[in-house]
Formats: structure tokens, C-alpha cells, sequence
């Protein structure tokens, strides 16, 4: 299988510096000097399209906007690049996500994809009125997904679950084609939601013998349940042309982490009830600038003062290429990759990485002339007759 390559919308702000939040910290004030405004956004869209990423994911949660808002306003800016919508069961009934999802596949031409955020903050569910502990949130998702699949094979559901109830519920239209589902989580609530729902099992970048364990897992639950999934992983990435000019780059983003800010975070990060989080944490020892390259080329610097992804790829074009076909041949088919500022990096990345990997037969360009490439111009490019 060929690779997938995502990128991101900084839906809280951009900077030439790391912007935080998320995870129950706010974005940092310092270094939001390009505002997530549509404009702008469409610009990276643009860019990753042109340059070959298939999506982009757009994050969720207070500290940036909303995600469906946003996407549904770039998707008329672009033209193939499809959008991993993140958001939380809890916040919407079943039934109104199943058919917003059919809308946005029908107004977008087929460009949704979904990923399904449990919520592992109580104190930031409860803002949103959502009173329920973390294991009943998953045993929600749980409930939440099954009704959403039978609606979208075009069935009528009645369930009256621990959680969710809903009588005699049914889309008019069916979404075509069905959004693929993306879900992450390390608890072991998490991974059986996973192994019965979803199409996609994402984690974050933790050393490779971490992933390779929680693959395995995984496959192990869904094989459970008769099912096999996908698996990616959500990466920050710094790429330049020598090694020494990408960690000079992550040594400068070091410079500009203030000691108070990354204090604050990592307090606010310590009360976190997700799993994923507490596995970030431990990476780089809660607020250490020591000792933060914790396998080749991974970089955990970022989650000093971000919550979430907190790892990043540095190196050359060619190391993280090599370090792409390391958690390949783990079994990840699919990158979600970001980095600061969005739209430069998507560049390095997409100009200095893909063409390597594609010279090696792993990645194909999804957009190229014929199949509705932007051209310079703008306009689809025409296929030879």
C-alpha cells in the first residue's frame, strides 16, 4: 500500500514560533501573529493540495475555532483536498452528525473524512454541558457510532443505549461516498471502540517500539471483532536540506519557549485524564529541555508547550524519509503532519520529502494532471486525449 500524507489548519493561529493549547491549556498567547482567518487557511489548503497531501485535519476543542464552520468555508477554496473534520460525540446527537456529514459530502463532492475526539478533559466537557466520566464517554462513542454507521447504510435505527437514545431515526439521503472514520486513544476503553467502529487507528508519534505495540493491540481487538483497520500516526515535521539546518531550526523554536509558559502548560497537561497525554508527557520528562531527541530524528520538544502531538521528525529530507519507512514498515499506511508555520513547512516537507518517497515507489502525487491537478492557473489541468 502506497503512503497517505495529511497536514493541518491551525485553527487557533499560526507564528514562525510553536503556538500551544489544547488538551485544557489555552493557545498561547505569544507568537499568533497570523490569524486563522479563511484567507489564510485556504492558503495552506491550496498548498498542501498542490503539493500532494490527500487532507488536512482540523483540530477541535475551545482554544481554536470550529471545525466544521471552518472547513465547509475552505472547501469552496480548493478543489480535491479532502478535510479530517475533528469532532466530539458528545457535543451533537447522532443523528443531526450523520446528516451533516451526508450534506458535507454532497456540497463538497465526496471530501469528508471524520475524526471522532472522545474527550479526555472532564473540566473542559463540562463547559460544553457534558457531565459524564471519561470511561462513559467512551462507552457514548461507542453507542454514538453505531447508530451513525446503520443511518448511513440507509437504515432506520431505534436504540435505547445506556447513553443515546433515538426512535425511528433515518437519513433522507445517504452520504456517498461514506466519510472514513478516524479515531485515536490509548486506553483500553479506547482501543475496543476502535476495533469495532473505525477505519483508521491513529496514534501519536511515540518512539517506534511503542507504536509497534499498540499496533499490535489493536489488530488484536479488531481481528476480535472480525474487522481490520488502518493505521496513521500524527506527527509535528521540521525537514531542510542538511540535518544541522533542521536542528538549528528546533533549536530556535527552543529558544523562544518561555520558562513560565512551559511550567503553566505542563501543570495544566499533568491533571489530563487521556492516556495518549500521560504517554506524551513521559517522553520528555514533564518540563525538561534536556535529552529531548528520544529516538533518532524524533524530536520531542513540542509537547513542552503543547498539548497533544508533541513530537516532531528533524532531520534532512533524507532521514525523514527514513524514518517515514520505519514506521511504515510497522504498519502505518497514513502521516498526519504538521508544523510551524504551516504553510513554509508544508513546503519543505512537500518538495524535500515526497519526491523521495516517491522515487522509491511509496507515494504516488493523488492530484496529478489528469485527475484534477490544480494547474498554475487555478484551473483543473486537462488530461492528454
Amino acid at each position: 500500500m502506497t503512503l497517505t500524507f495529511h497536514w493541518f489548519l491551525p485553527t487557533n493561529g499560526d507564528s514562525r514560533h510553536v503556538v500551544g493549547g489544547g488538551h485544557g491549556t489555552p493557545a498561547t498567547a505569544s507568537g499568533r501573529d497570523r490569524p486563522p482567518t479563511v484567507a489564510y487557511l485556504s492558503q495552506i489548503a491550496r498548498a498542501a493540495e498542490d503539493l500532494g497531501f490527500t487532507g488536512a485535519l482540523t483540530p477541535t476543542g475551545a482554544w481554536c475555532e470550529d471545525a466544521w464552520l471552518t472547513t465547509a468555508m475552505v472547501s469552496q477554496n480548493t478543489e480535491r483536498l479532502k478535510f479530517l473534520v475533528a469532532f466530539r460525540p458528545g457535543f451533537v446527537s447522532p443523528t443531526l452528525a450523520a446528516q451533516m456529514a451526508s450534506t458535507f459530502q454532497r456540497q463538497s463532492g465526496g471530501r469528508l473524512l471524520l475524526n471522532v475526539v472522545t474527550g479526555g478533559e472532564s473540566h473542559e466537557q463540562r463547559a460544553y454541558g457534558d457531565f459524564l466520566g471519561k470511561d462513559d464517554r467512551y462507552r457514548r462513542t461507542d453507542e454514538f457510532l453505531h447508530i451513525v454507521r446503520e443511518l448511513w447504510r440507509g437504515k432506520t435505527v431505534d436504540l435505547d443505549g445506556d447513553h443515546l437514545r433515538v426512535s425511528g431515526a433515518r437519513l433522507a439521503r445517504v452520504p456517498d461516498p461514506v466519510p472514513e472514520v478516524y479515531f485515536g486513544g490509548s486506553s483500553p476503553i479506547a482501543g475496543r471502540v476502535a476495533a469495532k467502529h473505525v477505519d483508521v487507528y491513529l496514534t501519536w508519534g511515540e518512539p517506534p517500539a511503542a507504536v509497534a505495540e499498540k499496533i499490535a493491540r489493536i489488530r488484536r481487538l479488531a481481528a476480535e471483532e472480525g474487522r481490520t483497520l488502518r493505521f496513521g500516526i500524527r506527527l509535528h515535521v521540521i525537514t531542510r536540506d542538511t540535518s544541522e539546518q533542521a536542528w538549528a531550526e528546533a533549536g530556535r523554536l527552543l529558544d523562544g519557549f518561555d520558562p513560565e509558559t512551559i511550567r503553566t502548560v505542563q501543570e495544566g497537561l499533568a491533571r489530563s485524564e487521556s492516556e495518549g497525554q500521560r504517554r506524551m508527557l513521559a517522553l520528555h520528562g514533564g518540563g525538561s529541555r534536556d535529552g529531548l531527541e528520544i529516538h533518532p530524528n524524533l524530536w520531542a520538544g513540542i509537547g513542552l508547550v503543547r498539548g497533544g502531538a508533541g513530537t516532531a521528525l528533524v532531520g534532512s529530507h533524507e532521514e525523514v524519509a527514513e524514518r517515514i519507512k520505519e514506521y511504515h514498515a510497522l504498519g502505518i499506511d497514513e502521516f498526519v503532519l504538521s508544523g510551524y508555520p504551516h504553510l513554509e513547512e508544508a513546503y519543505w516537507f512537500g518538495e524535500g520529502v515526497l519526491p523521495r518517497l516517491e522515487a522509491e515507489g511509496l507515494w504516488a502525487h493523488p492530484f496529478r494532471a489528469g485527475t484534477g491537478h490544480r494547474t498554475e492557473a487555478g484551473h483543473p489541468a486537462l488530461s492528454a486525449s
